[in-house]
């Protein structure tokens, strides 16, 4: 198995190397990932200005760009063969409810699915430490669990690990629909101008349809999986607007 592993905490990031270690037991990784720090990029590429790429060692590249310039150059240029999985992570920081429209974590592991492969976004809890090794053996036993079920290409899984050692289980979940009580806190510089740090209060925990969110599962100690895709057409909206504009192509 061929594994193409991304990130958005750049490619020297503790998380990227120790899931590396532990995703070789799979298969052959090849990494690709952006040269710094680019949380928060979600699918943006760069357009603008040449992407810079320089191969650190032996399969194991640095991009001057976005996560999902880093996983696009790699699909369609620097691997020798398209990969089985694209997997991306494992990011300092839950990936859950809206956070995941934001995510280069989660926007690597669409730009893999948009190319028709299954792919797999990894997040923790935040945590100020560069040990990962416990979330990479349990990501990497979640990962193989669900390539078992052969449950179809082309889909993103969303996986959020607890702050717990022993999570409780693994548990299917839906994306949390309440967004963070976004705020900003105004302050002054020392030249009198003014600046501004987004702040936020995470959502409740929320079920619905019978099904946890993935915020309920990590906030009670779960795994959570959640499937994505790239489709954002709203089939519950598409005949009313077809009663509005009728007209056939």
């Amino acid at each position: 198995m061929r594994i193409l592993l991304s990130n958005d905490d750049g490619v020297l990031a503790a998380g990227l190397r120790l899931f590396a270690d532990e995703l070789r037991k799979l298969g052959e990784v090849f990494v690709c990932a952006p040269d710094r720090v680019r949380s928060g990029a979600s699918s943006a590429l760069t357009l603008a200005e040449p992407l810079l790429a320089e191969e650190l060692s032996r399969d194991v590249w640095s991009v001057s760009g976005t996560p999902a310039d880093a996983v696009k150059l790699a699909l369609r240029q620097l691997l020798r063969r398209p990969p089985d999985l694209v997997v991306s992570g494992i990011n300092n920081g839950l990936n859950t409810g809206s956070n995941v429209v934001y995510s280069g974590t989660v926007a690597a592991a669409l730009e893999g699915a948009q190319y028709g492969i299954t792919s797999f976004a990894v997040s923790r809890n935040f945590a100020a430490n560069d040990d990962f090794k416990a979330e990479a053996k349990l990501a990497t036993r979640v990962i193989a669990k669900i390539l078992e079920g052969r449950l179809g290409r082309a889909t993103v899984y969303n996986i959020n690990l607890p702050p717990v050692k022993r999570p409780k289980g693994v548990l299917t979940a839906v994306t949390e629909r309440i967004p963070y009580d976004d705020r900003y806190e105004r302050r002054t510089d020392p030249r009198g101008r003014s600046y501004f740090w987004l702040r936020g209060t995470p959502p409740r925990a929320q079920s619905r349809n019978g099904r946890v969110s993935d915020d309920w599962a990590v906030t009670n100690g779960y795994v959570s999986v959640t499937p994505l895709h790239r489709d954002l057409t709203d089939p519950s909206r598409l005949e009313d607007l077809e009663r509005t504009y009728p007209g056939k192509a």
